[in-house]
């Protein structure tokens, strides 16, 4: 077995020496038996199944079955797939801290790109959260991803999450893997992108030293997502307008459920990512005589400046800025036929949400902002 420490094992990816006893717990599972046979609709379970007691590794598991899975979504519901980076070298032990738009394809359309570029995925950070069934949590982490304990009692947070930073250092500077993590926890429904200060609190915390000097040893290099639609606007538009009703309300694992199965199979249009370069010049050039959370604050505002100006935008952005804030800057960005399209579009998601005091208005303006939030955010970031 690969020596990564005991410590790790609840929730690191399962090792090659490990697959084969999961495998076959899975391949034994009827709901997992269902889900594949969904997924990879025309080739009978057996094959499947065949596929996976002949991967002997993570990587191999992923070429086999992952990879071209996520490459038939890509060909099927995206109109271009992109990825540009500042520095190919620092690709391969890299951790790349993203914006969150989608609950499962964020980190899979991450490592294809990957694979295309330097041949290698990256591991993927996952709360537990979602892991509501036994099997998902295997599959997972066959999946090369390590669990996030978000399920902890306060007593037994400050441990979990010592553990999860000493893991990802471990991760990153030991093992040469890159990892993915997203810039906050869940994703940021209103697209108004925000690096959680407490995040980058827990990545220093495997260190007692300067949390300027931890954070370097991590190879930060902020990521920018960019997807010309949403396929869950609507439902991020009616959670909204649920937790606007009733502060109480709170989703539940098949609201996780349906999200995850629209964002997988919904039409994306252009996807397009960025990775920045490392950003340890700019942390090492933070004032040392701050105080711990300055700090924070400081390389969150690096985090998110990067990420806001390397976005990719297409009309749907432009448009629904203009409609959210009267500017007319990008009227030229635009065609009249497009703009009638979009507008149908806007209406027909709309349309989608299931309430049954649905307020048109209200949905209509947090779908607005999902496509322009990241239009403002990049004008502040570039033009200051």
């Amino acid at each position: 077995m690969q020596m990564i420490p005991a410590e790790y094992d609840e929730i690191r990816p399962y090792v090659p020496e490990e697959l084969p006893q999961v495998f076959e717990e899975l391949i034994a599972d009827p709901e997992f038996q269902a889900v594949m046979s969904y997924a990879f609709q025309g080739m009978p379970f057996e094959q499947i199944a065949g596929a996976m007691r002949a991967s002997k590794t993570n990587f191999e598991f992923q070429k086999v079955l992952v990879y071209p899975f996520v490459k038939g979504i890509i060909k099927k519901l995206s109109t271009e797939f992109t990825l540009s980076y500042d520095n190919k070298e620092q690709l391969a032990n890299a951790l790349c801290i993203s914006n969150h738009r989608d609950i499962i394809m964020d980190s899979a359309f991450l490592c294809i790109l990957y694979v295309e570029a330097i041949g290698n995925t990256v591991e993927i950070a996952i709360g537990d959260n979602l892991l509501i069934r036994p099997w998902i949590k295997k599959l997972v982490r066959v999946n090369r991803s390590f669990i996030v304990q978000r399920s902890a009692s306060i007593r037994e947070m400050l441990a979990s999450s010592k553990r999860l930073s000493s893991y990802i250092h471990y991760t990153i500077t030991e093992r040469k893997q890159p990892i993915w993590l997203a810039q906050r926890e869940g994703r940021a429904k209103d697209s108004n992108d925000r690096t959680q200060e407490g995040l980058i609190k827990m990545l220093s915390m495997y260190s007692n030293g300067d949390i300027i000097d931890a954070l370097k040893e991590l190879n930060l290099a902020p990521t920018a997502i960019s997807y010309e639609y949403d396929p869950c606007d609507y439902l991020k538009a009616k959670e909204f307008q649920q937790k606007r009703d009733n502060p109480e309300w709170k989703k539940s694992p098949m609201d996780d459920l349906v999200n995850m199965k629209a964002g997988m199979f919904g039409f994306k249009g252009g996807i397009h990512y960025h990775v920045a370069a490392c950003i340890n010049e700019e942390i090492d050039a933070i004032d040392r005589s701050l105080g711990k959370n300055e700090k924070t604050a400081a390389v969150a505002r690096i985090i998110d400046r990067h990420i806001h100006s390397n976005y990719k935008f297409w009309p749907i952005n432009y448009y629904f800025y203009e409609l959210m804030t009267g500017d007319t800057r990008f009227a030229d960005r635009y065609t009249a036929e497009e703009k009638a399209k979009l507008d149908a579009y806007l209406q027909g998601q709309i349309e989608k949400i299931d309430l049954p005091d649905r307020d048109d208005e209200f949905c209509r303006a947090k779908i607005l902002e999902m496509y322009a939030n990241p239009v403002k955010n990049y004008l502040i970031a570039t033009e200051g």
